[in-house]
């Protein structure tokens, strides 16, 4: 018999036949993907109560157990205070003091906080009755968007506070003599970012509150 050179052997597959046989693989493999996918959304798990004592006022709320503390406090108490900038932790942005130790809201879940201590900028002072840290930063000019400044804020204040609870920094010399310097300021406040780059003014009202407070 004669061969036919249009016409493919048998150890020929058409690129047709590839293609039909390639999607029917990727088929198959996506199946389980998809149906873990459904699986996970049709299953979210139960609401979760927590209480946290917010600028003072113990706060109950029923929230899904991925709720951030940041979102908590923004979307279900309207503390509006702390920001969203990042989300991930690198802007400050979210700062707030928690039993009195700053952290970054946006990467710890509310239930993780039942009975604790919140503090926000909203409770370190009012319009008529300032605290010492906010009223430096309006005085040096601390700010321009003021996007930023919540959290700036509330991190100052919880850093004074680690450097008279003796706290070291990645540039204490010596670990049994932590002390205040324009060097730990800038260190320990890197992780709030200003992108209006007010850096020396709120290094100057950060100077002057320390200044005002008893050793």
């Amino acid at each position: 018999m004669t061969h036919d050179p249009h016409r493919p052997g048998p150890a020929e597959i058409s690129r047709r036949g590839v293609f039909a046989v390639a999607g029917v693989t990727v088929a198959a493999a996506s199946a389980p993907v998809a149906a873990a996918q459904g699986l996970a959304e049709s299953e979210s798990p139960p609401p979760v109560t927590v209480t946290l004592v917010v600028n003072g006022q113990p706060q109950r709320l029923t929230l899904d157990a991925r709720v951030t503390l940041l979102d908590a406090l923004r979307e279900h108490l309207h503390m509006t205070g702390p920001k969203k900038g990042c989300d991930h932790g690198q802007c400050g942005a979210c700062t707030v003091l928690l039993n009195g130790r700053r952290i970054n809201s946006c990467l710890s879940l509310a239930v993780m906080h039942d009975g604790d201590q919140v503090t926000t900028i909203e409770g370190l002072g009012s319009p008529e009755h300032l605290h010492p840290m906010q009223a430096a930063f309006v005085k040096h000019d601390g700010f321009q968007c003021g996007y930023c400044t919540p959290g700036q804020i509330c991190s100052a204040v919880g850093m004074l506070d680690e450097i008279r609870r003796g706290v070291p920094s990645h540039v204490t010399a010596d670990l049994a003599q932590v002390g205040y310097s324009e060097d730990e300021v800038r260190e320990r406040m890197s992780g709030n970012i200003c992108r209006c780059a007010a850096y020396p003014n709120i290094v100057a009202a950060i100077a002057e509150v320390h200044g005002e407070q008893p050793a």
